[in-house]
């Protein structure tokens, strides 16, 4: 048994949040990039160009690189042979949180209750989903949802006649209705299969893959490449303003389902797509 003591993840998690909303990742970076190659709007290209001082501003100057710092989304891998000693993993992951938007002078953005709006401001709770797996490794990915694309995601149960076109259908509608809400070019997260909530969990997974890496699954690797062409098609563009780099990247994850379901859930994240990981 592998023991790991609370305030050693409490500082991890800290950095975390200051580090992941004050530096885009590599792949992030290099997508913006690839885009301005193949993006034929001058003012596509322009913001574009903008999209990418703004990160190296952020970086240089230790500042957010969006005003919408999120409310903290955790996914963790705990192995089944790692015991947290000195307290709770769920309340030193809050504990981190609350240490690093603080020292971060990260924005707090999360309400108490839905309905009578109270900050609480910390931004805690954070979002915690948890999956036990073998060994006495922990693994801690972060990733903070600003809220301007997470209201474009919509959930879908669709039939399960309705097939690979049906979820091909709902994806491209979502995207073309959220137009420029989710400040565009936009990281599409799918999550097929499962249950209503299962499908919801898989979108948001999705999005903490890096652009440019692809399901393990040929079909899905296919549908990834085909929904991404379709999307940028649209022409919605880099903020909403034309153009043809209306997505990053299309990033599908899938689980078994019951025999008369299809759920369909498309989790939509801004082209700030924070992500990052840790293993203790």
């Amino acid at each position: 048994m592998r023991k790991i003591h609370v305030n050693t993840i409490i500082k991890k998690i800290k950095n975390m949040c200051i580090k992941g909303n004050y530096n885009l990742g590599v792949d992030v970076i290099e997508s913006f990039k690839k885009a301005k190659e193949k993006e034929e709007s001058p003012i596509g290209k322009d913001i574009l160009d903008k999209l990418l001082l703004n990160a190296k501003i952020a970086k240089e100057n230790e500042v957010p690189i969006c005003q919408d710092t999120g409310m903290a989304v955790f996914f963790i891998e705990i192995g089944q042979e790692v015991y947290i000693e000195g307290g709770t993993l769920t309340d030193a992951i809050n504990e981190g949180v609350r240490q690093g938007y603080k020292e971060g002078y990260l924005r707090k953005s999360v309400v108490k209750d839905p309905l009578f709006r109270e900050n609480t401001n910390d931004n805690t709770p954070a979002i915690i989903h948890y999956d036990l797996v073998e060994g006495d490794k922990l693994k801690i990915y972060f990733a903070p949802k600003g809220f301007g694309s997470e209201n474009m995601s919509a959930l879908k149960m669709l039939k399960p006649s309705d097939g690979i076109n049906g979820v091909k259908e709902f994806v491209l509608d979502v995207v073309e209705k959220a137009g420029p809400n989710p400040c565009p070019p936009i990281v599409v997260g799918v999550g097929i299969g499962g249950t209503m909530e299962k499908a919801a969990i898989l979108a948001k997974k999705a999005l903490l893959r890096d652009i440019g890496t692809f399901n393990k699954k040929e079909h899905i690797k296919n549908l990834e490449t085909e929904l991404l062409e379709e999307i940028n098609k649209l022409g919605v563009g880099p903020q909403g303003l034309g153009g043809r780099t209306t997505a990053l990247a299309v990033n599908i994850e899938t689980y078994p389902t019951h025999i008369a379901g299809l759920p369909v859930a498309v989790n939509i994240n801004c082209h700030a797509s924070r992500h990052l990981m840790v293993e203790l």
